[in-house]
């Protein structure tokens, strides 16, 4: 049997131009957002991997394939020194998604076009590490975001202007409740707020987590239906006279359009109002309580109220569990309330005592 000659049918790439690399360089960043998207990966969080890689690619000057260990060394090192820990901890993994990805699918076309041999320049050497305040947002214990909403509520009555205070009282503490986002706060309209939907009511929140999928149902437990109760039929009215128009906002600002009625609220207005009751009832808190770690409180007070991680993840609005897991921050003591909570359920159902 004779031997034919192997022919390689793949097409033989070879940059030679400066626009050739650029153009070769945009299809490889246009293939890694359309990966990372059909992983089903948020667009933010694309947004949040591709802004760094084109600011790491701005600073080296040449392509990223180029890049070697002592190249980061100097990005991180010098031209990053300053940048807080976080900063750093996220563009690194960022890095580490890019260059993974261009070693599982372009290692080899990168090669026969370039000459270099692409390999991620992160290693345990110059990995940034950040402390565990950096990685972790751990909630204050539930005795003191009791004392800071008990303080806050009595402040009202005296507060120099009692309808922004309400507000901002009330969104902080519907975060704090059922873990809604800052954004998704500041998008709620009345009629978002359904009063006869489910057992207890619903809020519909539009926001990070809808996707693009329209406002995604979210029940008024653990007394947020209580609180919203409130909002609307009190303080609320104390803006404009929209509080029957579905269209208005729920938590509006100060600032009013040209017919009279108020705008919604900005983040930053509940950022600052959330930051000033904590320098009040919570001074050791300041910089830390913000409206994302009421978001955590609220994971792990359901979670200790004995709500399954599964659920909390529906309440949040997560697509993926293991990023509720990160939320649910629980006490030392856990185990020991969980087996005791587990023995009473057994007593109730099958009598007797549980050894």
């Amino acid at each position: 049997m004779a031997l034919a000659v192997v022919r390689d049918l793949r097409s033989q790439l070879r940059l030679e131009t400066a626009e050739e690399v650029a153009a070769f360089e945009q299809d490889l960043l246009a293939e890694f957002v359309l990966a990372r998207a059909s992983a089903g990966v948020l667009d933010d969080t694309i947004r949040g991997d591709v802004g760094p890689v084109l600011a790491l690619r701005e600073w080296f000057g040449r392509p990223l394939w180029e890049m070697e260990a002592p190249d980061l060394d100097r990005y991180f090192g010098r031209h990053r020194r300053d940048s807080a820990s976080g900063t750093k901890v996220r563009q690194a993994a960022a890095f580490a998604v890019f260059f993974e990805f261009l070693e599982l699918r372009h290692k080899a076309s990168i090669h026969a076009a370039t000459g270099f041999v692409v390999e991620s320049p992160l290693d345990e050497m110059n990995r940034p590490r950040g402390g565990t305040s950096a990685r972790l947002r751990i909630p204050p214990p539930e005795a003191e975001v009791t004392a800071l909403f008990g303080g806050w509520r009595c402040d009202m009555e005296e507060a120099r202007k009692y309808a922004p205070a309400a507000r901002n009282y009330t969104a902080s503490r519907l975060a704090s409740l059922i873990g809604p986002r800052i954004s998704e706060l500041c998008l709620l309209r009345i009629g978002d707020v359904r009063w006869d939907l489910g057992r207890f009511g619903k809020v519909l929140l539009k926001g990070k987590g809808s996707q693009g999928r329209g406002k995604k149902e979210r029940p008024l437990i653990n007394g947020s239906r209580d609180l919203l109760e409130w909002w609307i039929t009190g303080p609320r009215w104390e803006f404009d006279d929209k509080v029957n128009d579905p269209r208005a906002p729920l938590f509006p600002s100060e600032r009013r359009y040209g017919d009279g009625s108020s705008r919604a609220v900005t983040d930053d207005a509940l950022r600052t109002g959330l930051a000033e009751a904590v320098a009040r009832h919570l001074p050791h808190q300041i910089g830390h309580l913000t409206p994302h770690v009421l978001r955590h409180f609220a994971a792990s007070d359901l979670y200790r109220n004995g709500m399954d991680v599964v659920a909390i993840q529906e309440i949040l609005g997560h697509e993926w569990l293991n990023t509720t897991m990160i939320y649910v921050h629980v006490e030392k003591s856990h185990v020991e309330d969980a087996w005791i909570r587990a023995g009473q359920r057994a007593t109730t159902r099958f009598g007797g005592t549980r050894r």
